[in-house]
């Protein structure tokens, strides 16, 4: 029996090598998908002969760079909250170099955020849930100085600390998530409908969920902060929105508007002079219908906060102006990569087929962060 056979099997006499096997399968995961990204970004190199620099810091890495050094000089980068951009700034401060410094703080959240899946969903489900989160396709955002795998982190973390019961914990996690991304306030809005509904630990107390949501007023200070500074420096508290406007289009539109410019996205001959732009559209259509599905399965699983983390980010990214970064919010979906998890170790007499699908997913996954990975390292647009 394969090592991920024993991790995901239910047979009675695998029960002990299982609890060993999970931690290890994600360490191995961990690794194996580190691995194959060093080696695609090395391939990247020895074929287009740039830097290593300019492969890593490619696209949103320049305006992370750029505030680092110089704070927030242009008016579009308002959109991109500061936690992240600190951090390259303390980096720099130090004598380190920031592109480096932003790569070693994603490698290290991305092993956090896995180690988080892993806890939130047990030692079979959570190993599975991690691997395949680690091999996902657009898993090379978790390399490089993007805020995906520091926001995991923290907020996978705050998550599971919530679920505990442990709110001062989850708060001071959720103020991390809300330093460097907007997504920190759906995260709380998910936290809030968390404890309201005093899922996380059984006690329907009213006082108890209470202490819980007030809890919430301290990572809830940290979007409030921003705002105030960039009130204060721009003269207005729309200046994040207008920069996500003004900068890539995001203006509130009907759904159906939404729809209607991504599909005239995604048709054939859809930007015939950039290879590649249509298939990353056509990507954000399906994670769009991936957090539709998961959204109306936690609901089916009365899964009320996890419905509410997946629902509330479709529901802004459907009425954005087009679909638009859907493929990495996907990395943020922890409730998906559960539900995968657990559909392939659920006990029962079709869990080898499932297996089967799984083990087919992970596959595929594999040869799409390939391409993913290739695209980003070469500088070409990758969502």
């Amino acid at each position: 029996m394969t090592r991920f056979d024993e991790a995901v099997g239910d047979l009675p006499r695998a029960r002990a090598v299982r609890r060993e096997d999970g931690p290890r399968l994600v360490v191995q995961a961990w690794l194996g998908s580190r691995l194959l990204l060093a080696l695609v970004l090395v391939w990247t190199l020895w074929s287009t002969g740039t830097s290593w620099q300019s492969a890593a810091g490619s696209w949103d890495v320049a305006h992370f760079l750029r505030i680092a050094r110089d704070g927030y000089a242009a008016e579009n980068e308002a959109a991109f909250f500061p936690g992240l951009p600190l951090l390259l700034r303390a980096a720099g401060a130090l004598g380190l170099d920031m592109t480096a410094a932003g790569v070693v703080a994603s490698v290290i959240g991305s092993a956090f955020a896995a180690w988080a899946l892993w806890r939130l969903g047990g030692s079979r489900r959570g190993a599975v849930a991690a691997a395949l989160w680690l091999f996902a396709p657009t898993a090379v955002f978790t390399v490089v100085p993007y805020t995906e795998s520091i926001f995991a982190a923290f907020a996978f973390w705050a998550w599971l600390r919530a679920r505990e019961g442990r709110w001062a914990w989850a708060a001071l996690l959720a103020a991390g998530a809300c330093s460097v991304r907007v997504s920190g306030v759906f995260l709380l809005v998910a936290l809030g409908v968390l404890a309201l509904t005093g899922s996380y630990d059984g006690d329907g107390r009213w006082s108890r969920r209470l202490v819980a949501v007030t809890w919430l007023l301290v990572p809830a200070a940290v979007p409030v902060a921003y705002a105030t500074y960039l009130r204060v420096t721009t003269g207005s508290w729309l200046a994040w929105y207008s920069a996500q406007a003004d900068g890539w289009g995001r203006r509130l539109t009907w759904p159906w508007d939404t729809f209607a410019n991504t599909l005239r996205a995604i048709v054939p001959g859809a930007y015939a002079d950039h290879p590649g732009w249509a298939w990353v559209f056509r990507g954000e259509v399906v994670s769009v219908l991936v957090g539709l599905v998961v959204t109306v399965a936690c609901l089916v699983l009365r899964q009320w906060a996890e419905a509410t983390w997946v629902g509330i980010q479709v529901a802004a990214f459907a009425t954005s102006y087009w679909y638009m970064s859907v493929n990495r919010a996907v990395l943020l979906w922890f409730p998906l990569w559960l539900l995968l998890g657990s559909f392939a170790t659920r006990p029962g007499p079709t869990r080898r087929a499932r297996v089967a699908v799984v083990a087919v997913w992970g596959v595929v996954s594999v040869l799409l962060l390939t391409w993913w990975a290739a695209r980003f390292f070469s500088g070409q647009w990758a969502s």
